[in-house]
């Protein structure tokens, strides 16, 4: 029930916030009206400017806001993968009440939702926690293509290029860049020793070079940066590399 209101919180935020940015394709000022426009898109444009002005390209300038956005982001981002490794740990005593409340009547369902909430606020997991940084970037990340959109479309704005890359159009380059990237976020964060999210890991690289073969290559560079960003942050906190000491996992008050 929560996956499913979560879901829904998710999909409506987003509806909302595409419903009221249809001219994406027009140009970009600080006069022009509309709270999408003033208040998420033009901010960001103007910050790309500043950076593009003290750094000298455009390119540099998405890299320095994409920077300043992660670790703003950061603490949140912290506490989500805090919350993903916290809730690998417990998969066994998950699986254990699984067991332990099987039957699916109405009654035995709800003391299974009980132990599992019980457990939940023992270990001090949040699951919404994991839901909160992706809720907060959905604005800024629509913001930004939306910036980079509309930059493009303003006759005094020319994007450019970033090394060779064209940021103005698609570059498949940057986009095959980015889902390789998005493999290594995977590969080194929860979805290494989570079944579950094995197939994720595998179907999201795709996803982000489909997206990314069309998109401009500006916001391809975007997602390049801040998968760097992401793995840095994976490397500290689930340590992929280290070898892991195979436990004895407890059951029924028994070690196997």
């Amino acid at each position: 029930m929560k996956k499913r209101t979560t879901l829904l919180l998710m999909l409506t935020v987003l509806t909302v916030f595409l419903a009221g940015c249809g001219d994406f394709n027009q140009p970009i000022y600080e006069t022009t009206e509309g709270f999408w426009s003033k208040y998420i898109v033009w901010p960001i444009v103007a910050l790309i400017i500043t950076f593009k002005d003290l750094l000298g390209t455009y390119g540099l300038g998405i890299i320095a806001v994409t920077i300043i956005i992660r670790l703003i982001l950061l603490p949140l981002m912290i506490k989500q993968a805090q919350s993903s490794k916290r809730m690998q740990e417990i998969q066994p005593m998950l699986a254990e009440l699984k067991e332990k409340y099987k039957s699916k009547d109405a009654v035995t369902q709800q003391k299974y939702r009980e132990e599992m909430q019980r457990l939940m606020t023992e270990q001090k997991i949040n699951p919404a926690a994991g839901c909160l940084p992706v809720l907060i970037q959905m604005p800024i990340i629509i913001g930004l293509y939306h910036a980079i959109s509309r930059m493009n479309a303003t006759p005094e704005i020319a994007i450019g290029k970033f090394l060779w890359f064209e940021l103005a159009t698609p570059s498949i380059t940057l986009a095959i860049l980015a889902g390789l990237m998005q493999f290594v976020v995977l590969r080194t964060g929860p979805a290494m020793d989570n079944p579950q999210m094995k197939m994720m890991m595998y179907i999201m690289p795709f996803m982000i070079i489909g997206f990314g073969s069309f998109l401009p290559g500006a916001l391809a560079l975007y997602w390049v940066i801040g998968n760097i960003i992401s793995i840095i942050q994976n490397i500290f906190i689930y340590k992929p590399f280290k070898k892991k000491e195979v436990e004895p996992v407890k059951v029924g008050g028994k070690r196997k």
